[in-house]
């Protein structure tokens, strides 16, 4: 289960350290509008459902403390080989491509131990920050 801040689920961005950092601040600035979920790691082994639009999170820092408030704009469950580039480009770091954006991610959700092949679940999330 995620942690929850003033009732409301907590988004995490990344890996501890310099990566959430990164992340956070990438969406702090308003570089980063969306983030890519794994349906079998971030949700089915956490117990927890898929977002859904107008709900509230809270972004945490790597220290874990509320950094900002967002609102999930659009929710879409997308194979992993049909993520389109629109989206690969709103996630703001960086990716030159859908292949980079698929090699990068592949790499990522690897390393947690979990395979991702065409037809993975990809949790594609769109947000925008909301006025503190």
């Amino acid at each position: 289960m995620w942690p929850r801040i003033d009732g409301r689920r907590v988004l995490a961005l990344g890996t501890p350290g310099k990566v959430r950092t990164l992340l956070t601040d990438l969406t702090l600035s308003g570089a980063k509008t969306a983030t890519a979920g794994l349906l079998p790691l971030d949700y089915e082994a956490e117990g927890e459902e898929v977002e859904h639009v107008g709900e509230h999170l809270i972004l945490v820092n790597d220290a874990g403390e509320k950094a900002a408030t967002i609102e999930i704009t659009s929710v879409a469950l997308v194979p992993f080989a049909e993520v389109p580039w629109e989206f690969a480009e709103a996630e703001g770091e960086g990716f030159t491509s859908i292949q980079h954006w698929r090699e990068v991610h592949q790499r990522y959700w690897s390393s947690l131990g979990h395979e991702v092949n065409d037809t993975s679940t990809i949790v594609c999330l769109h947000y925008r920050l909301l006025p503190t």
